[in-house]
């Protein structure tokens, strides 16, 4: 139901699905990623449900374009999901599956790269986090329809992406030492027999 809601939400003002992704890329993806294709299928079934309508729009770029707008029910929906308990549920971190499992491969070089790759990827969503955050203390027009110091319950997610971000950068930097300080022992160990 989570990315129904979502949906939902971001459907303060009526929006394209193209839009809509651009939203997710923006802010949502951090926390709950989305592909365009799920949006619609989404879309389809919110329609269904009689949460959403739509209509046909021209659009200045191309062939016409669908927009959807909440309905009345569909507002219900949304508030009665806000007013809900926290939704509190498994996250699944595949990298974390994937380190779980390394030593399969029985190579501390292979870990180490791999952990170095996770390295530069989590750095780089941290950074995309941190220009977030630059954007809205600036006031940046980068985010259309928004007035970002004033959002501010965006602004809640965004600290905690940005401090769960941090955090994990500095679990996988201390993996790191800790397979290079392995590497390192098993250089200096004598080999036996000799």
């Amino acid at each position: 139901m989570s990315l129904e809601c979502i949906l939902l939400g971001l459907l303060r003002t009526p929006k394209s699905g193209y839009q809509l992704k651009g939203e997710f890329d923006a802010g949502v993806a951090y926390f709950w990623p989305a592909e365009l294709s799920q949006i619609y299928v989404t879309l389809k079934r919110l329609k269904e449900r009689g949460w959403l309508r739509d209509r046909v729009e021209p659009s200045d770029k191309g062939p016409d374009r669908r927009v959807y707008m909440r309905t009345p029910a569909g507002r219900r929906a949304l508030r009665a999901w806000l007013a809900g308990e926290p939704q509190v549920g498994d996250e699944r971190f595949s990298y974390l599956a994937q380190v779980y499992f390394l030593d399969e491969l029985g190579d501390l070089g292979a870990t180490l790269t791999f952990l170095t790759k996770l390295r530069e990827r989590l750095a780089r969503r941290l950074e995309a986090l941190r220009a977030t955050e630059r954007a809205w203390a600036s006031g940046s027009p980068g985010y259309p329809d928004r007035s970002p110091p004033e959002e501010f319950h965006p602004q809640l997610t965004l600290q905690l992406g940005l401090q769960v971000g941090a955090a994990r950068l500095a679990w996988c930097e201390e993996s790191i030492r800790r397979v290079q300080a392995r590497l390192a022992r098993r250089e200096n160990t004598p080999a036996h027999g000799s």
